[in-house]
């Protein structure tokens, strides 16, 4: 052989070995993933749907989990797809020559956002519906009964529900763009129609997260204050604790006692909230024994945090704003502006590409939160060891809608200026100035108004209380001691607790004689009751 044939066959081989090095890099990075998440989606799925007497149900359930699990793992990657981006092209410029990080290239990166490109669309338009409609399903009438007859009832429903999407998406394209080119291009399943079907996914969940991350930003610090021991001048815990006995010992009584109330009592109902109160005497516990450094120091710098993230991504859109109604540059591009390991994508360098990282892992948290946090998708929140395959699905769907759209939601608000890669710089709308202007202002707008409304929410609450008790009418001589509706539902502490108030004139009690609702009786107007001895439910 001549040298010119030994020349070409060393770039042939380096181009394979490169092949085989980012295939091998991909397989690990995603079987992490799908290992992460197995076990997130083992801890919250009910048991009792995979060890039923029925191994039909078993197995489908089972079939599902392992659907649903590649599904998160896909949703996780597209999360960790634009930290990745931009760690990355750092640590090319950093060290462009290294030997240890050769395998770290455009390549790779551009492949990745191809795989996740191409496993959302699977999980999206196929996975996901066959594992409802296979968890729902029972086999056609007449045939023989088993998983096969569950698996061919599916795949009907599954080619029909695609029929009835392409047909929805052909109808939309000839709609908005009455183009015979464009509506031609629907018939190119793999080049136009996926990515077209894909944008009309990614834009919804572009405007779920403008919805759910301004509500996320607000809830952050009171989900924050749960979660960590407030300092003692802010939360007064034995105060708490005595309350939770206080609700405690009069539950037992009145399951101990069930004659003495006239009203009927659900006793299942009583257990759970003994139950629920014994749980939450528990973690008071717990919370009481903190240390004073994790009292005094953990909670003021985690407030603090959260209130500098917060400050920096309205900052951060603020100034894209301005970037937008000044020079045009600055609206998102697709992959022909990518230049990986040239140029840095943040002006302050290493240290401004961490911060994109931070605010960008930041707000997705936060979106996710808003999200479970909205009265729409309350119900859909999963509990420990409690939800159902059906619920697991749908949550998996929808975190994979925001954290498919996390890309595009970040390159939008301006937060780094990374151009998208792969298919996912082909989406149309995001050229368009004034959807991406209107977007940020919209952005900024809402979360300025959430955040507003809940640190004012408790002047507000203050000063409401104050007028109405300046406006009430002053209490009897003949009643004074007695406590009032309002006493009652507020508790001790300021708690709200669930009475209900009743005298069954018994011998020896206080209040008046004779079986009566003493919610229904009000001295002087102002809702006090007579008595508070006889039962508290």
């Amino acid at each position: 052989m001549e040298a010119a044939d030994y020349e070409v066959l060393s770039v042939r081989e380096q181009l394979f070995h490169e092949r085989v090095r980012e295939c091998i890099i991909s397989t690990l990075l995603f079987a992490t993933l799908y290992i992460l998440c197995h076990i997130a989606l083992t801890h919250f799925k009910k048991p009792a749907e995979f060890t039923t007497a029925d191994d039909e149900d078993a197995t489908v359930n089972k079939i599902a989990l392992e659907l649903c699990t590649f599904t998160l793992a896909v949703a996780l990657g597209a999360v960790l797809l634009l930290p990745f981006s931009i760690i990355s092209n750092e640590v090319l410029l950093s060290l462009p020559r290294n030997y240890y990080i050769q395998w770290l290239n455009g390549s790779l990166i551009h492949g990745l956002w191809n795989l996740v490109f191409l496993f959302s669309n699977l999980s999206l338009i196929f996975l996901m519906p066959f594992a409802y409609f296979f968890t729902e399903s029972e086999g056609f009438a007449g045939s023989k009964k088993g998983v096969l007859a569950r698996v061919y009832e599916t795949v009907v429903m599954l080619m029909l529900l695609t029929l009835l999407v392409l047909g929805m998406v052909w109808v939309a394209s000839a709609i908005v763009d009455n183009n015979k080119a464009s509506r031609e291009s629907l018939y190119d399943f793999w080049e136009y129609y996926l990515p077209y079907l894909y944008s009309c996914i990614s834009f919804l969940g572009v405007l779920l997260l403008l919805v759910c991350t301004p509500l996320g930003l607000a809830r952050m610090f009171s989900v924050t204050g749960k979660l960590l021991v407030k300092p003692r001048l802010l939360e007064d815990l034995e105060e708490q604790l005595h309350c939770s006995a206080f609700e405690e010992a009069a539950l037992t009584r009145r399951i101990c006692n069930p004659t003495s109330c006239w009203l009927p009592l659900d006793m299942e109902l009583l257990h759970r909230q003994v139950l629920a109160l014994q749980t939450q005497r528990v973690l008071l516990e717990k919370r009481r024994k903190a240390s004073a450094w994790q009292r005094n120091l953990g909670y003021p710098l985690a407030m603090l945090c959260l209130l500098v993230l917060t400050g920096l991504s309205v900052l951060t859109v603020a100034i894209h704003i301005l970037e937008l109604l000044i020079d045009e540059a600055a609206m998102p591009r697709g992959m022909q502006g990518a230049s990986l390991g040239q140029v840095s994508f943040s002006k302050l360098g290493s240290f401004g590409a961490v911060v994109q990282v931070v605010l960008i892992f930041y707000l997705m948290v936060s979106s996710v939160v808003g999200f479970y946090s909205s009265p729409l998708f309350w119900g859909l929140r999963p509990r420990w060891h409690d939800t159902a395959m059906t619920q697991i699905i749908g949550n998996c769907v929808c975190l994979l809608v925001l954290s498919s759209a996390l890309p595009v939601f970040s390159r939008t608000l301006g937060l780094t200026r990374l151009d998208l890669l792969g298919d996912f710089g082909r989406f149309n709308w995001l050229g368009n100035f004034y959807i991406v202007f209107l977007y940020n202002a919209a952005f900024a707008g809402l979360t300025t108004l959430c955040l507003v409304k809940t640190f004012t929410a408790a002047v507000r609450a203050e000063l409401i209380r104050a007028f109405d008790c300046r406006c009430r009418s002053p209490v009897s001589p003949g009643h004074l001691g007695r406590p009032s509706t309002s006493d009652l539902q507020l508790g001790v502490g300021g708690r709200k607790l669930d009475t209900a108030i009743c005298c069954p004139g018994l011998e020896g009690c206080p209040g008046v004689g004779g079986p009566q609702d003493l919610e229904s009786e009000r001295v002087g107007g102002i809702g006090e009751l007579s008595c508070l001895h006889c039962c508290i439910i």
